[in-house]
Formats: structure tokens, C-alpha cells, sequence
């Protein structure tokens, strides 16, 4: 299930609220003895994760949990410790695991023991989590606004990334927003990089272009984010490898200056997400450049639609936060 963004928190006896975790959104499941933990793009995680496996003795053969994998430092989420384990060397990921170990916090549940618990509706399902689940960590959830407004207030030290709230009679809808919304602290949007903007004679990476889709498929330009002059190495590194070389390329920004020189740019394969900070959106873009925050590897570009920037109408320690 995916969240839509909203400027307030629905009110009423209806809704089941909960922390909005800022790590990867992940699937743990038993089949046949084996154990698993899928993305939300149907990426296999467990090999960047090894240190979740223990936790399949926990789950019956035919058995699946929805949650979200974190790590937690110094009583705070970090999501750069979360992105270092998106590497290649097998040898750098054991030594990371045990280093600063990930965990898995579980918020829903959607098969136990073959029983498709999916199906009943998120107050049936929170109950069943709760009596099954033993040994996991189970994400906070409460029933109370003014507890839910509390933790909006708290969630900048945390680490936390806003508050997610939940239709109470909703069963389990794979790949829809109908039934959960979210509201986040600061804004920020998760956007495709679409192009490059060229410092000097394409000497160096000076902005990434960014982009959204619309619900017709096709790309919209949003706006821009400078890129540091400290990460322009690493930044060229992910990029320059997506270029294409299009004949009909005009140029995403600024189109009547286009070729210019100091404003050159390039068209990349949609392949990369960014998270990126803005202050205001005017019209179909970014107001004002916005700042990198950081890669979203674990997002798949198709996910980055207009839902990041437009709301539908109407609609202490992290420990702590488990009692």
C-alpha cells in the first residue's frame, strides 16, 4: 500500500495513526522454509540485510509481514548508514551489519501460517499483528490525534519522516493510496533526475535537473538542485553513465537559452531518484532551486509522480516510541 500526501491529519474514530519511518519499505516473508525480504520495487534486500535472518525462525513457512527496515544511531534514525549498505562487496556489507546493525519493524501483516490475513480489514490486522508477531520490533500505533500531533512535533531530532494514518476498515490494498495518507514535517519530494546542467565547456556537473510524472506516463520538469562542489565527483560518477545523445533534445529549463554555454545541458535515462528539500511550488515547478538530500535507491523512478508535490483535494529516542 502507498500513502498520499496531505496537509493535515484526518480526524476521527476511523483512523489508526503511526510514525512514517525513513529507511526501506521492505516485505519479510517464509516461503517453503525460505526466507525473504522483498522492496516495494520487487528488489531482493536480504543480501544487503544478513542480519535480519534470524528473523525468519520468527515466521511460520507461508507467512509475510509489511514494514520497514531502519537503523538506528545514537537514539536517532540514519538513513546514510541505510544507503552504505547498497554495496557491491559482500565483504562491506558483513562488516557493516555488524557494525551498525539494521532492523525490521513491522506495521502490518498480510499472510500467517497460510491464513490470507490481507484481507480483513487494518483493525482485524493490527490485532493479529500484534498477537502473531512476537519477536518483532512492531511499529507504534495509536487511535489518539493528539499523541500522532506529538510525534510530528518530536520527529525532526528522531529522524522520523512525518506520520502516516490508516483507515481502520480498509483491508489490505497492494499498490493503492485509497486507504492511507501522510503528512510530512518539512517538504520535501522525491524526484527522477531527467538532465544535467553543465558548469563551464562540460567541464563539471553543475545542477541536476529533475522531473516527475504525469498520470498519462509522460515527463514533466519540476526544477533544479545545485549540485556542491564537494560531491560534484561523486555525483558525476552516478550520472555521466546515463547520458543520452538525442538529436531532438531541447532542454528541460530555460529552453530559449538553451546552448549558451555556462547553461548547457544534457538529457539521463530516467533511472536515478533524488530527495530533494524546496520552500514553494509555483505553478507546474520548484518555486526556488531546492537542495539535494539525498539518492533514493531503494525508489523506483515510476513512483515519482505529481502525488509528491500536489495533495488530492479534500484529503526524544526512537526506542522510546515502543514503550
Amino acid at each position: 500500500m502507498e500513502a498520499d500526501l496531505v496537509r493535515e491529519l484526518p480526524v476521527g474514530e476511523g483512523w489508526q495513526y503511526e510514525p512514517k519511518w525513513d529507511g526501506f519499505r521492505g516485505v519479510i516473508e517464509n516461503v517453503g522454509g525460505e526466507l525473504a525480504v522483498w522492496s516495494r520495487s520487487d528488489k531482493p534486500l536480504l543480501r544487503y540485510f544478513p542480519e535480519l535472518r534470524p528473523l525468519g525462525e520468527l515466521l511460520p513457512p507461508n507467512s509475510a509481514l509489511d514494514g520497514e527496515i531502519v537503523i538506528v544511531r545514537d537514539g536517532a534514525l540514519d538513513f546514510d548508514a541505510m544507503q552504505m549498505r547498497l554495496h557491491p562487496a559482500e565483504s562491506r556489507i558483513r562488516k557493516l551489519s555488524a557494525e551498525i546493525p539494521a532492523e525490521f519493524v513491522a506495521f502490518d501483516i498480510l499472510l500467517w501460517d497460510g491464513k490470507p490475513i490481507w484481507k480483513q480489514p487494518l483493525a482485524e490486522r493490527r490485532a493479529e499483528l500484534e498477537r502473531r508477531a512476537n519477536g518483532f520490533r512492531l511499529s507504534p500505533a495509536t487511535g489518539d490525534i493528539t499523541e500522532a500531533q506529538g510525534w510530528l512535533d518530536r520527529f525532526e531530532s528522531l529522524g522520523l519522516d512525518g506520520v502516516i494514518a490508516k483507515r481502520l476498515d480498509a483491508v489490505y490494498l497492494p499498490g493503492s493510496r485509497e486507504a492511507v495518507v501522510k503528512v510530512k514535517e518539512h517538504k520535501t519530494a522525491d524526484c527522477v533526475v531527467v538532465g544535467i546542467r553543465w558548469k563551464g565547456d562540460r567541464e563539471q556537473v553543475a545542477t541536476l535537473l529533475l522531473g516527475l510524472y504525469r498520470e498519462d506516463g509522460g515527463m514533466d520538469y519540476v526544477g533544479s538542485c545545485a549540485v556542491a562542489a564537494k560531491t560534484r565527483a561523486e555525483v558525476a560518477a552516478r550520472v555521466l553513465p546515463l547520458l543520452e545523445e538525442r538529436e531532438d533534445w531541447g532542454g528541460f529549463s530555460e529552453p530559449n537559452r538553451w546552448g549558451s554555454g555556462e547553461l548547457q545541458e544534457a538529457p539521463l535515462r530516467p533511472e536515478l531518484v533524488v530527495e530533494v528539500r524546496y520552500d514553494k511550488v509555483q505553478g507546474s515547478r520548484f518555486r526556488h532551486g531546492t537542495k539535494l538530500l539525498r539518492w533514493r535507491e531503494d525508489k523506483a523512478p515510476a513512483d515519482c509522480t505529481w502525488r509528491e508535490l500536489r495533495p488530492p483535494k479534500g484529503a526524544e529516542s526512537v526506542e522510546k516510541l515502543f514503550g
